[in-house]
């Protein structure tokens, strides 16, 4: 009998995170030199990545927010090396100011952007004047305001906000509810990598949880996610390679 061959062609797609400060949630994720910078952008890419997240301030819970000034120092040279290492990868700022969205699209042209504040008029403006894509981040509210309506003339990606949420509780009663937002057909991304309602209840640490992580990445792709944002890029390709083979006949 002829071995049957199964083709998997991944459809999922992977968002790295690189976090240009000193004091993220995860310390393996903080870039503090240009040559960090540029070892992970090429590492992410090398390993399965499809967008590098790059961020200049810091949003784990209890932090206080850096000034513009210090966010765009520190975003500045690492969008330079990036772009001059890699000019083709497909950017991601993480960033809730529009005045830094502006700078970074100005300065280096087009690249997707990351809002965790649940969005602003002035960040809208942003993104319509450039027309670039926006990740929207719900913040747990998963049915669509109606006064937001009008902002589906945009590119839009529907972040449900795991970890600005609330509580764990309330980050896993959204997950429960993830394949709601598959009624709006716009793209969906989750980002749990490492996060507290991960690592809490099994009473780990954000260094100890990549495989609890996974597990969590792989509800979210049965129930409808399309982009992962992740500190563990080779794992998560696995997870999602998995994912596509059970699913492809």
């Amino acid at each position: 009998m002829q071995k049957k061959q199964y083709l998997c062609i991944v459809k999922a797609k992977i968002m790295a995170i690189g976090n240009v400060t000193p004091d993220s949630f995860y310390p393996a994720s903080r870039l503090t030199k240009q040559e960090d910078v540029v070892i992970w952008a090429k590492n992410a890419i090398a390993n399965g990545a499809d967008i590098l997240d790059i961020g200049g301030c810091s949003t784990r819970p209890g932090s206080i927010p850096v000034s513009e000034e210090d966010e765009w120092a520190r975003l500045e040279p690492a969008l330079t090396a990036i772009r001059h290492t890699l000019p083709n990868a497909q950017l991601s700022l993480d960033t809730f100011r529009p005045k830094i969205a502006w700078l970074a699209l100005e300065r280096f042209g087009h690249m997707i952007i990351n809002d965790i504040s649940g969005g602003s008029e002035a960040m809208y403006e942003v993104v319509r004047a450039f027309k670039i894509p926006y990740i929207w981040t719900l913040l747990g509210q998963l049915n669509l305001p109606a006064q937001k309506k009008e902002m589906l003339d945009m590119e839009l990606i529907l972040d449900p906000g795991f970890g600005f949420i609330g509580s764990t509780e309330a980050d896993y009663d959204c997950m429960r509810q993830l394949s709601e937002l598959r009624v709006y057909n716009l793209p969906i991304l989750v980002g749990v990598s490492r996060k507290s309602m991960v690592y809490k209840p099994l009473g780990l640490s954000p260094d100890t949880c990549l495989s609890a992580t996974q597990a969590l990445q792989l509800y979210a792709l049965e129930h409808g996610a399309d982009i992962l944002r992740t500190h563990d890029v080779a794992a998560t390709l696995q997870t999602i390679t998995l994912f596509e083979l059970l699913n492809t006949q």
